[in-house]
């Protein structure tokens, strides 16, 4: 104490204290202006990067904001190595601990954003998991920073840490791939609690999503179980977030249809599909010779995801094609097979005898 005093004069001491005092009323003050701006643009925007930002500076403490500034003011002091490894020491670790409580503040407001919103409580308790892993991430990093700031030899904790970690790692790795996949499907929402998807050759509703596993309701009314991982690897088809579907089917008319009724397909078939107010007509084409058919392709939108009403729409545009064919006279063609015989008799004029070839032709 006796060297503090001698080796730093009363002008030396009212500047370090000066120094000590003004930044931390200036940090404070930025803090307070940067909250009251804040505050007022999170209440004008719909973003929750603000809300997240207004959070974190309001965990920001004034004791460790008092650190930094005895670190500050202690530059202005001539102190011994050890009085100021201590103060350096002593300032890093209030930022370490004010970083920690921010990211620890983050976490814990995302949470509660997503927690806020009505969904599956099965998913609601796969969040709060993986934010607590996150959580405990955040403050294990901050934890061992710390000890190496005040001087403690973290290399074979951390070394320990590592190939315990990597040994786990590897006996749990399909369990921890679908555990990050869990993570990845809450983060990047490429399906939620109700959609319904088709995965390779199994579709349904999904009903479930965990740390490990997603479930779906088959139409067959069986649950189908993924591993989160394999989910992910796959082609998922979102039919929930369908804005429109697009119809395409092929109408068959029979040989023998005359030339005008064949012209008239097309403008029938317009009239019947673009009279719906749900449906955008596209194309109605003579497009093939079938081997028994001559084949009219018909493409229209339906401008509604729904399911059912797409069926609806289906069924009453292919009645009113039926209505219309047969006003019209226009009949539908079907598999047909027909087999001539030709008469052949022998030079003698008799029959040939059986199993001889008998001259035929087939048309389909």
């Amino acid at each position: 104490m006796e060297y503090l005093l001698n080796n730093n004069e009363l002008e030396n001491w009212m500047l370090a204290l000066g120094v000590c005092i003004g930044s931390t009323a200036v940090m404070y003050f930025i803090k307070a202006i940067f909250l009251r701006r804040l505050g007022d643009l999170s209440r004008r925007t719909v973003t929750r990067v603000d809300d997240l930002v207004v959070k974190m500076l309001n965990k920001t403490y004034l004791v460790l904001l008092l650190a930094i500034g005895v670190h500050l003011g202690c530059m202005f002091l001539v102190l011994p190595d050890t009085y100021r490894l201590i103060v350096s020491r002593l300032a890093v670790a209030g930022l370490v601990l004010q970083l920690a409580i921010w990211g620890d503040t983050a976490l814990r407001a995302w949470r509660s954003q997503l927690l806020s919103v009505p969904g599956d409580g099965a998913r609601k308790a796969s969040s709060t998991i993986l934010f607590f892993m996150m959580r405990l991430i955040v403050w294990t990093v901050a934890f061992l920073m710390m000890l190496d700031n005040f001087g403690f030899n973290i290399t074979t904790l951390v070394a320990s840490l590592g190939i315990g970690g990597i040994a786990v790692a590897l006996a749990t790795q399909n369990i921890l791939g679908d555990l990050f996949a869990s993570l990845s499907i809450m983060l990047d929402k490429p399906f939620e609690i109700g959609d319904f998807i088709i995965v390779g050759d199994a579709l349904g509703a999904v009903k479930y999503i965990g740390l490990k596993t997603t479930r779906l309701r088959g139409l067959g009314g069986e649950q189908i179980v993924f591993s989160n991982g394999e989910l992910l690897r796959s082609r998922i088809h979102n039919h929930k977030r369908m804005l429109s579907r697009r119809v395409a089917f092929v109408l068959r008319v029979a040989y023998g249809t005359t030339e005008a009724q064949m012209t008239a397909i097309p403008g029938l078939v317009r009239d019947i599909v673009a009279a719906r107010d749900n449906v955008d007509f596209e194309r109605a084409h003579f497009f093939r010779y079938g081997e028994w058919s001559l084949d009219f392709e018909v493409v229209y939108h339906f401008k509604s995801p729904d399911y059912v009403l797409h069926m609806d729409a289906q069924q009453d545009v292919l009645l009113e094609i039926y209505r219309g064919f047969q006003r019209e006279g226009i009949q539908f063609a079907h598999p047909l097979s027909v087999v001539r015989v030709a008469d052949q008799k022998d030079p003698a004029g008799g029959w040939p005898p059986i199993g001889a070839t008998v001259g035929n032709s087939l048309r389909h």
